[in-house]
């Protein structure tokens, strides 16, 4: 278990990261999409040696936002 943040009596929420392979098999685009995704600052991410790992909140958030914009064009 983590150590609690100073003031917290909660655990702080653990965060999944993805590769950009998952991310592309969950969105269901290529690789390349994600890359230019992250390098655009549409997902964020962290770079773990050569490659990139993105927060699983974030990808889902990303699908949450998307699907309320076409909703809203209807």
């Amino acid at each position: 278990m983590p150590p609690l943040r100073h003031g917290s009596k909660e655990p702080p929420e653990e965060v999944r990261f993805l590769t950009a392979a998952e991310v592309a098999s969950i969105m269901r685009v290529s690789k390349m999409t994600v890359y230019r995704m992250v390098h655009s600052g549409v997902l964020p991410a962290i770079r773990v040696g050569r490659s990139y790992r993105v927060p699983e909140r974030a990808v889902h958030d990303y699908a949450d936002e998307l699907d309320a914009r076409l909703r809203v064009l209807g």
